[in-house]
């Protein structure tokens, strides 16, 4: 499946609260995050019924299995941000010939289908 292709710009000042305010954030919130940043949607292609979701930052210890997202849904000036602080996905692809193991990058109950099963045509061409 392909990535959407939703992007949008970042709510700067509501970022920056929500990543100082976040156990295990950043220790300079704005080191990590500029101004005028966009961010493509992460999910696969999804229709208008489901929230955009873009990665913002990894709780500090893996033990916190936490990640802060910022969740959109509309365009222009009827867009509606959320920024919220999800549970890493538990999903598993094990590749049993070679022995690895790829960790869904997303949220836990995001919707469609895992990262592992998500390309990006963008990425897999500047590549």
């Amino acid at each position: 499946m392909l990535q959407c292709t939703a992007v949008t710009d970042v709510p700067y000042h509501e970022a920056l609260l929500a990543l100082a305010t976040m156990e295990g954030g950043p220790e300079h919130p704005a080191d990590v995050l500029a101004p005028d940043e966009f961010l493509l949607c992460e999910l696969g292609e999804h229709d208008e019924s489901v929230e955009h979701a873009a990665y913002l930052w990894a709780a500090g210890a893996p033990e916190d299995d936490q990640d802060l997202w910022l969740l959109w849904t509309g365009t222009g000036a009827h867009r509606v941000y959320r920024l919220a602080i999800l549970p890493v996905c538990p999903a598993r692809l094990r590749d049993l010939a070679t022995g690895t193991v790829t960790l869904c990058a997303y949220f836990d109950h995001h919707p469609a289908p895992h990262s592992f099963f998500v390309t990006d045509p963008l990425g897999d061409l500047i590549t």
